[in-house]
């Protein structure tokens, strides 16, 4: 959800090589981004009273919104929007965790969302960044069949949400590193190729740098502000670094 739409085509296109659709007025001009062909984003303008922050919002997926919704309300979050169905393409909601990170969910209709996962210029993981980390995880539980695992790593409060034995999110605690006015919020992390080089594109075109290049055992990853603020990743898969990290059951 960007203020200026076009700039943020404009941006994206150039640092993921994303191409896009046409507009699609009569759904608040969504505009449908691509990876070779395959749907991996879509970009949008605010809707009315939302257009102070331009951020990426994640949708999580849902076989009932208004099921979820009411879950979502008995864990302690926040319903920004009410389920609203968008035409045949599926069922959308908006909610906060109760430190405020935001997210959306979707039950989906014909648009059963990425084509693509993991390849460049694609989605390839996320984590909520909160300050109230025991709220969050209780949350999560709460709405979503999530399985919780502890990062063994004293450096980090890291934990993972598992659905099965995939893992499908991140939570990390925000220390005195963040600024007291950043809220909780969900970052993405987008593949690409070269981590570095889609860093040096990004500040090229007006991004700020937050953190990285950093090599891990996940890949080479960075951390950055686009010129309208919204938070996002990069990382490439390819280029790892150290072992994996043991890991244990949170009960």
């Amino acid at each position: 959800m960007f203020g200026d739409a076009e700039a943020a085509k404009d941006f994206y296109g150039e640092v993921l090589g994303w191409t896009f659709g046409e507009a699609q007025s009569e759904y608040g001009n969504y505009t449908q981004a691509y990876a070779n062909g395959k749907a991996v984003a879509a970009v949008v303008p605010p809707m009315p009273g939302q257009e102070e922050q331009s951020a990426w919002c994640l949708y999580l997926a849902s076989q009932d919104t208004a099921a979820t919704v009411s879950r979502i309300r008995d864990a302690g979050g926040e319903v920004l929007m009410e389920p609203m169905e968008v035409g045949e393409f599926g069922t959308m909601a908006l909610a906060a965790e109760p430190s405020g990170a935001v997210f959306g969910v979707w039950q989906a209709g014909t648009h059963e969302g990425f084509e693509a996962r993991g390849v460049p210029g694609a989605y390839c993981w996320a984590e909520v960044f909160t300050r109230d980390p025991e709220r969050t995880d209780a949350f999560f539980r709460s709405v979503f069949p999530y399985r919780v695992q502890r990062l063994e790593d004293e450096a980090v409060d890291f934990h993972m949400y598992n659905l099965g034995e995939e893992t499908v999110l991140g939570r990390m605690r925000m220390g005195e590193e963040f600024p007291p006015e950043v809220p909780s919020y969900v970052n993405v992390y987008f593949t690409v190729e070269d981590c570095d080089a889609a860093v040096a594109k990004a500040t090229e075109k007006g991004a700020i740098l937050r953190f990285g290049p950093m090599d891990s055992p996940f890949g080479r990853f960075a951390a950055l502000s686009d010129p309208q603020g919204a938070s996002f990743s990069v990382i490439d898969l390819t280029t790892t670094k150290g072992e994996m990290p043991k890991t244990s059951e949170v009960d």
